[in-house]
């Protein structure tokens, strides 16, 4: 279970008054665990997208990843850390772009689909972003980034589909299996979608 601080709630009201207020998504997921919900150095992650000045969307792979699997960056918040400043350090650390924040697009609550509490366990907070400029790299090398690549916004349901649909792998990379960390990333890709489509 993990419970966000009064500062966290303080912060999403705050951010939802700057930039708009987000889609309030629950996701239950199966009762299986795997990085990222294995760690302990955080509470949630923020999720990049970061829209090019083509218009295209950024994605990126990890060497650890399955072949052909590329998916929006996301980046840890540190229990004590702003969800601003994690946005902020993770797009410098991924990418070193500068960007600005466009829109709070979601905020998607995970828990496990048998808890008869229904807490969560992790949480994601996906934030439209706008490339303002930079040379697009990896400051953080153990962030084991491979490749970007770039889709149109409407390639985003196709991206959950293929994260649907890992072989049921289990890998110590992860920590767990791959169909089920699959499904786990889906989820933001589709709410993502959908909140763009929103306009």
């Amino acid at each position: 279970m993990v419970q966000l601080s009064s500062d966290h709630l303080a912060e999403i009201s705050a951010l939802a008054t700057r930039y708009g207020a987000p889609a309030r998504v629950e996701a239950h997921l199966r009762d299986t665990v795997f990085d990222p919900l294995t760690r302990t150095d955080r509470i949630g992650e923020v999720c990049m997208v970061i829209r090019r000045p083509s218009g295209r969307l950024l994605t990126m792979r990890k060497e650890i990843y399955p072949p052909g699997i590329f998916r929006l960056p996301t980046g840890g918040i540190a229990p004590n850390e702003s969800i601003h400043a994690a946005l902020l350090r993770e797009v410098a650390e991924e990418t070193s772009l500068r960007v600005t924040i466009n829109r709070f697009l979601a905020t998607i609550a995970y828990s496990f689909a048998s808890a008869a509490t229904g807490e969560p366990v992790f949480y994601t907070f996906a934030f439209l972003l706008d490339e303002q400029g930079g040379t697009l790299a990896v400051q953080d090398p153990h962030e084991r980034v491979e490749a970007f690549h770039e889709i149109a916004p409407d390639e985003l349901p196709a991206i959950a589909a293929r994260l649907e649909h890992l072989a049921p792998h289990h890998d110590r990379a992860i920590g767990g299996n791959w169909r089920a960390w699959g499904a786990f990333r889906a989820v933001t890709h589709r709410v993502v979608a959908e909140a763009l489509a929103q306009g």
